[in-house]
């Protein structure tokens, strides 16, 4: 296992090279620059100019690559032209945020969809099994944002049970228990949004992999042989049936970092996801590279990880 962890970590290597030479000529094609979308329009051309040479825009493209990677290297990751920051701290004053929300949605997601799931799949065709995936399909082909606005609507502008917006009270300096319970408190509305959709999908995920395997020899011969239904379900059934949904646990480690841009922006939520909005419109590539490249590195991680649970889960699975 120790061995077959090392070769792939090695073997990232050059497909993150790959990777950022992809990001960087991607964003050397796109149109404009940031110099014009961050400085006045009457700006001087001699202004502009000087900006373009201080941000290294007039160097030829093998020269600003250069740059970027000794910045990556550093562990900058560049300098933001927004925020005159390096990227790397830009990037950890917000995605932190994002990924505190993001794990509560994936844990609850994950609690709750498994469970339902089984028993949809040994139920099924019941009252039960239809009420969930008449839920499963509603969680699915609702928008997040709309479903977000009618969350505000009721629960906040109506009833007054959760604040509309923010991570915590204007002007609040809580700490502690009392900052926790507050950041909690505003994060209810959001969490719901990003929970529906993805315990909808993770819940047919489960059923689908469960009635699959319920359906095979082993399980058929397990029940022959007498054992209880529970035995048989949980035991014998179960853990194949998660192998497909750990491919889904194992891609969702991007998610966790990324943020959620529509959601995050409804509820003015400060995590990455308004941020990377505000990168596209400022123009601030390299901003936006740097979040590619780690979304690139977490996407790996991620595959990574998904593999190595494929053999936790299955002793029939062999890594080599």
């Amino acid at each position: 296992m120790r061995q077959y962890i090392t070769r792939r970590l090695l073997e990232m290597i050059p497909v993150l090279i790959g990777i950022s030479i992809l990001i960087f000529v991607i964003f050397q094609l796109a149109p404009g620059d940031a110099v014009s979308a961050i400085v006045d329009p009457k700006t001087s051309a001699e202004t502009k100019a000087k900006l373009r040479e201080q941000l290294h825009l007039n160097e030829p493209i093998l020269v600003q690559y250069k740059y970027w990677v000794m910045d990556i290297l550093k562990g900058q990751w560049g300098e933001s032209f927004y925020y005159k920051q390096p990227v790397s701290r830009v990037i950890n004053s917000f995605i932190w945020n994002s990924f505190y929300l993001s794990l509560a949605s994936f844990l609850l997601s994950a609690i709750l969809s498994i469970p339902i799931g089984v028993l949809s799949a040994t139920k099924q065709y019941s009252k039960f099994d239809y009420i969930f995936t008449i839920f499963a399909l509603i969680g699915i082909s609702m928008p997040s944002f709309f479903f977000g606005l009618l969350l505000i609507k009721w629960f906040a502008v109506d009833l007054k049970l959760f604040p509309v917006s923010g991570m915590t009270n204007p002007g609040s300096t809580a700490t502690g228990f009392a900052l926790f319970k507050e950041v909690m408190h505003h994060m209810a509305l959001p969490l719901i949004v990003l929970t529906l959709g993805s315990l909808a999908g993770l819940m047919r995920y489960t059923r689908s992999s469960m009635l699959e395997v319920i359906r095979q020899d082993y399980i058929r011969t397990a029940r022959a042989k007498g054992l209880r239904e529970k035995v048989v379900i949980y035991k014998h059934a179960l853990r194949n049936a998660l192998i497909p949904v750990v491919t889904i646990f194992g891609m969702s480690l991007p998610g966790l970092f990324s943020g959620a841009i529509i959601t995050e922006q409804i509820f003015n939520w400060p995590g990455i996801g308004p941020i990377e909005l505000q990168a596209v419109n400022t123009r601030d590539y390299p901003l936006l590279m740097g979040i590619n490249m780690l979304l690139a590195l977490l996407t790996l991680l991620g595959n990574l990880i998904a593999d190595v649970t494929y053999a936790l889960v299955d002793p029939r699975i062999r890594l080599k």
